[in-house]
């Protein structure tokens, strides 16, 4: 695929992501474990399903700004093949905040555009900085998950079941990056990563 037709998919896959219902190729996680929840925790929920449904679209939008600039077969194979499995993890905070009587970020495709400048950016300085950028990305998804999984509602098995399969996910992802060569980024990289992924999480709980 030339680069022309790789930016005409990329458009596409960010219209698909943000206006279309996405489907997952795997089973709905905590399918009938729904509990009854207060109208309060069903608020608190979906805005937390929110923020991890714009980490989703972004998510989308780094891989394939990342796969479009990568340089290695094996490496654009990876990305590819974790963006399949975040596709799923889009359908399924899609579906819980539709569930939740919640709506989506109004910013979405602001999200998805930064996002994907981000992975573009992260395949042009090579493949091994680009696999860095991914396993960075994932290990500070993951542990912002895990902080999901505490401010839960207790009831919300479902909302639970969903992160945590998202977790063990992410997790793997960064796992794989790691073992194809990703190079470690410096400190201030990954606390400008950090800050900026903090005040996209304030605003997508908000907006």
């Amino acid at each position: 695929m030339n680069r022309l037709d790789q930016l005409i998919t990329t458009f596409d896959l960010g219209l698909r992501t943000v206006f279309a219902t996405p489907h997952a190729g795997r089973p709905y996680p905590g399918a009938g474990t729904e509990a009854e929840l207060s109208e309060t925790e069903k608020a608190q929920s979906a805005a937390l399903m929110r923020v991890n449904h714009v980490g989703e679209v972004c998510a989308q939008a780094l891989y394939a700004g990342q796969s479009l600039t990568a340089r290695n077969d094996t490496v654009r194979a990876e990305l590819e093949a974790a963006a399949r499995e975040e596709t799923d993890h889009l359908a399924w905070c899609a579906q819980r905040i539709d569930e939740l009587d919640g709506r989506k970020s109004l910013l979405n495709p602001l999200w998805f555009g930064g996002a994907f400048g981000m992975g573009v950016a992260a395949g042009l300085l090579g493949d091994r900085w680009n696999l860095g950028f991914l396993a960075e990305t994932e290990q500070q998804v993951e542990a912002h998950l895990d902080d999901h999984l505490k401010r839960l509602p207790a009831g919300d098995l479902r909302s639970r079941a969903i992160v945590e399969q998202m977790k063990a996910d992410e997790a793997r992802h960064a796992q794989t990056a790691i073992e194809h060569g990703g190079m470690p980024l410096p400190f201030a990289v990954k606390v400008t990563m950090r800050f900026a992924a903090d005040v996209m999480r304030q605003v997508a709980s908000r907006v």
